[in-house]
């Protein structure tokens, strides 16, 4: 991989959804590559947290995330409709709930300040939750067509989120590398 020091390896922080969530999100990702040849990241279905960064010591990162997350309660999410970035990235939207974008903060928060993990780009824009549907191949003219087709499509899930999980590229696709219990305080959607 490029720009990847000796011993470091690639990892990112995500939620994932139920597995039949992930399986129906995986079906909008491979109609959309059949119909226009596009595809998303070689991931499980997920809402990144902590977009991609390098890190060497796997245990110093599952150290302060498994505290992390057992100080966290479980994250109902609510997926409704599409949404897109032009010109190259479609998604499913994923409500910026209040629990949502605290964990999401705290996390960024604890990852900058006793790890210095940051992402630029997070710097500089608000954090936008949304579970990417295809964001590799897509032209202009793909996008155009794709996005009118999505862009009136209903979606909708509900669902809790009861663990952070830590994902690691093994230099073809990204596997998960450890999942964190939230604590389990929750009422009702």
């Amino acid at each position: 991989m490029i720009g990847v020091e000796a011993g470091q390896k690639r990892f990112f922080i995500a939620l994932l959804p139920p597995v039949e969530v992930q399986q129906d999100t995986a079906a909008i990702i491979e109609e959309l590559g059949q119909r226009y040849r596009t595809s998303a990241a070689k991931a499980p279905p997920h809402i990144t947290l902590q977009p991609p960064f390098l890190w060497a010591e796997v245990s110093t990162l599952e150290n302060h995330l498994a505290p992390f997350a057992s100080h966290q309660s479980v994250i109902p999410i609510h997926l409704s409709g599409f949404g897109a970035f032009a010109p190259r990235v479609l998604y499913i939207n994923v409500l910026p709930t209040p629990e949502l974008l605290t964990v999401q903060t705290a996390l960024s928060r604890k990852l900058e300040t006793e790890l210095g993990i940051v992402d630029p780009m997070a710097k500089r824009r608000p954090f936008a939750p949304h579970l990417t549907v295809a964001s590799r191949n897509v032209t202009r003219q793909t996008f155009r067509q794709a996005w009118a087709e999505l862009r009136s499509r209903q979606a909708e899930w509900q669902f809790v989120v009861e663990r952070l999980t830590l994902l690691i590229h093994d230099g073809h696709r990204w596997q998960i590398q450890a999942e964190f219990p939230f604590a389990h305080r929750f009422t009702a959607l």
